[in-house]
């Protein structure tokens, strides 16, 4: 392995290329931004006359065709990934199928090397144009988005009419048909993939008769006022956030779904209390980013002293400023903490786990303090 900074030493001689840049969907132009899948091509097509170019990237439906066509060249083909978040490094080595897209000699020797790298045995390869293997990937990611609004939707329907969610889902899932998997209701999808890529999907429909695909892009935001609805029914003064990850085991926090219920309740001038034990540097949330602010350590220093009574507390309301008198602005500082929504995942896991004479709160975010009183 070796590394260099000079572009025509890195592309001259190589035998395969693969793009793997990001395609943020652009909600003006309702279609993905390939602007660094093109620029790369343009590199590699400068300095290579032969090697193959692999777009790893999620792109439209066509796109790769269309790339064949600019340039003027059949060495482009496509090859999806399917890499869950926190799950790449085990999905790489035991892939659920490999999938080529383009009509190219190179084709099987990529699909070779792909089969060699895994630990898997007999993983299947499909080969088909580069037009379908785009399809595969949107109506993948779609076809999972969909699941996800689906068990959402009947979360939404069993919170209204006061049933137990878990119990129906148990009972619908063991049909074979269905199946375990996908099934758990949330703030609704999140992440990088599912809501760009379904958003793809139903732009690249165009004129092709739907509904389905429409029905999932606008049940994400249908849920997440829901939620909201739900947390100001309780009337709540201030609220606490256990985390931000858009999934379990991952740290990513990119376009999570909470994020988004995190708006929305700004828009209604509630403060927010969030633990997040991933984030070690000073962060103060506004709109959809979160950005430097200050009195961090203070107040890591000032929840650590008192959060096992916090924890201790059924309802999870503590009036710290109470007991901790002189913060950042005066008594009345928001140091009460307020869980209306996931009182049961502070009670269940957070409390177990850091209630105890060490415990350390390594990063509190303090939303919005208090007008001095």
């Amino acid at each position: 392995i070796s590394a260099t900074l000079k572009l025509n030493q890195a592309l001259a001689n190589a035998d395969f290329f693969i793009i793997a840049t990001p395609t943020n969907y652009d909600e003006y132009t309702n279609e993905f931004d390939t602007s660094s899948v093109e620029s790369c091509i343009s590199n590699i097509l400068k300095f290579s006359k032969e090697g193959l170019i692999i777009i790893k990237s999620t792109v439209p439906v066509g796109y790769t065709e269309h790339l064949r066509v600019k340039f003027n060249t059949d060495r482009i083909i496509f090859s999806p990934e399917f890499l869950r978040e926190g799950m790449a490094l085990k999905d790489n080595l035991y892939p659920s199928r490999i999938i080529v897209g383009g009509d190219c000699n190179k084709s099987i020797l990529l699909a070779n090397l792909l089969k060699e790298g895994a630990k898997k045995n007999d993983v299947q390869c499909l080969y088909m144009g580069s037009t379908e293997a785009e399809a595969v990937k949107l109506f993948s990611n779609s076809y999972l988005a969909m699941r996800v609004a689906y068990f959402n939707e009947l979360d939404s329907y069993a919170l209204v009419h006061s049933l137990d969610t878990k119990n129906i889902i148990d009972g619908i899932c063991l049909d074979d048909r269905i199946g375990k998997g996908y099934n758990n209701p949330s703030f609704g999808y999140g992440g990088y993939c599912l809501p760009k890529d379904t958003k793809q999907l139903l732009s690249n429909y165009k004129n092709v008769p739907q509904n389905i695909i429409q029905a999932v892009v606008e049940s994400n935001a249908t849920r997440k006022d829901f939620i909201v609805d739900q947390i100001l029914k309780k009337k709540p003064n201030k609220i606490g956030i256990y985390q931000l990850a858009m999934k379990m085991d991952s740290d990513n926090f990119r376009f999570s779904s909470i994020i988004s219920i995190m708006n929305r309740l700004k828009d209604h001038k509630i403060d927010l209390l969030i633990y997040e034990d991933l984030i070690q540097e000073e962060y103060y949330f506004t709109d959809d980013k979160l950005v430097e602010s200050g009195l961090m350590e203070y107040f890591i220093q000032m929840t650590t002293k008192y959060w096992n009574t916090v924890l201790s507390n059924g309802n999870m309301i503590e009036h710290l400023d109470q007991s901790y008198p002189g913060g950042p602005h005066g008594n009345n500082w928001a140091a009460k903490i307020v869980s209306c929504w996931t009182v049961h995942q502070f009670e269940n896991e957070f409390n177990p786990i850091h209630a105890h004479s060490n415990c350390k709160v390594s990063a509190v975010l303090h939303i919005k303090y208090p007008e001095k009183t």
